[in-house]
């Protein structure tokens, strides 16, 4: 890498000092390796931050890197990264494969939950447990020690909610918005079954209701995708089952979904096949 390269434009800053190659994906896994790269030693990478190597990849290009620091550090960091001065006990650091310090499954979890809103926190701690990084004990583990902490309370509410079958960000963000809407609790991943035929698997439902929410993120628009979705979405309601489609623009708006939800309950009464 050359200066003139630099002016030309053929690299892109990352964080002051560091350039990603052209062709190279932007995204936060990216920036928060840059800034390890400037990171003084005492230095780790921390919540959702610390998760993309915990398999809790959801935070997204745009959103801060978080770093903690012993209390003692004068670390400020880059533009664009969170730098959180607090108590980092021994163990709590660990060092990846290639030499990042990040923070250990643990205490991810605890800063994850304490420092994140609820729907983002729950996002990724469920893709942690999805991924296998965030077993029972380890639950258990950081169950137990959130009491009389910092975050303590926000820590148990978002562990409550922790499902490891959730296979995206937008059903934990449905789930938790259901929750706090005082709706009954959907089944991720429900697999719907009609005498005896399987009609696929689904992201969220309401056995009792045969009430169904599916998210389709943009690949669902593709021709192919799209006609083979049409006809399982027919043929579920065709076995009775109330359908909800989310699409991105949809999950702007969380309160008009929670009602769309809401209203289908209500009209829980299973539909007559073939209406």
């Amino acid at each position: 890498m050359t200066r003139d390269q630099l002016d030309r434009g053929l690299y892109r800053r990352v964080v002051r000092g560091v350039y990603a190659p052209p062709g190279m994906p932007f995204d936060h896994e990216l920036v928060a390796r840059a800034t390890a790269l400037v990171m003084p030693p005492e230095a780790a990478l921390a919540g959702r931050s610390a998760a993309a190597w915990w398999q809790g990849r959801t935070a997204g290009s745009r959103d801060p890197v978080r770093v903690v620091v012993p209390k003692t550090s004068a670390w400020r960091g880059p533009r664009g990264v969170l730098v959180h001065r607090t108590e980092v006990r021994a163990g709590e650091i660990v060092e990846t494969d290639d030499g990042i310090r990040i923070t250990s499954v643990e205490r991810t979890v605890w800063d994850v939950a304490a420092l994140e809103r609820l729907r983002d926190a729950v996002a990724c701690l469920d893709a942690m447990a999805f991924g296998g990084e965030l077993p029972d004990e380890v639950l258990r583990r950081v169950q137990r020690t959130a009491t009389h902490q910092w975050g303590s309370r926000r820590v148990r509410k978002a562990l409550s909610l922790v499902d490891g079958r959730a296979q995206s960000p937008a059903e934990s963000w449905v789930r938790v918005a259901c929750h706090a809407a005082g709706l009954p609790e959907p089944v991720p991943q429900f697999v719907v079954v009609d005498g005896g035929a399987f009609l696929g698997k689904v992201d969220l439902a309401w056995p009792e209701a045969k009430l169904i929410v599916e998210y389709e993120g943009p690949h669902h628009f593709d021709p192919v995708k799209a006609q083979k979705d049409d006809a399982r979405y027919a043929a579920l309601r065709a076995a009775g089952w109330w359908v909800i489609r989310l699409a991105n623009a949809d999950l702007r708006d969380m309160d008009a979904v929670v009602d769309r939800i809401r209203t289908a309950l209500a009209l829980a009464t299973p539909r007559p096949l073939g209406q």
